[in-house]
């Protein structure tokens, strides 16, 4: 089961960690795998490509986790874009888990 916890200060969301492996089907094979891993690209493609931010993204391949956390005096306009990015992320997320409850939960820390 892949594990994504959502860390919070207050209302804000400063980033989220992801772990384990789904186990839905064979890596290659895996949909909600690869659900998870196209969503976390491109909030971090968003946030640090497009938005030119400077987020945290530490990939660890052996554990198949990903941290990610985002930088702090970011703009007004920044952070409302990023929480907006990471709020979609975590319904998401939510609504996969309500799809597939055996292979991906959601929590807030």
């Amino acid at each position: 089961m892949t594990t994504v916890t959502f860390l919070t200060e207050g209302k804000r969301i400063i980033g989220f960690d992801a772990k384990g492996h789904s186990g839905y089907a064979e890596a290659g094979s895996d949909i909600v795998c690869a659900a998870i891993t196209s969503a976390v690209r491109l909030v971090d493609a968003t946030v640090n490509d497009v938005l030119g931010l400077a987020a945290s993204v530490k990939v660890h391949e052996r554990s198949g986790s990903i941290e990610f956390r985002l930088p702090g005096g970011l703009s007004t306009a920044a952070e409302s874009t990023c929480q907006s990015l990471l709020a979609g992320l975590m319904l998401y997320f939510t609504e996969l888990h309500d799809e597939y409850p055996e292979n991906i939960e959601v929590m807030e820390a």
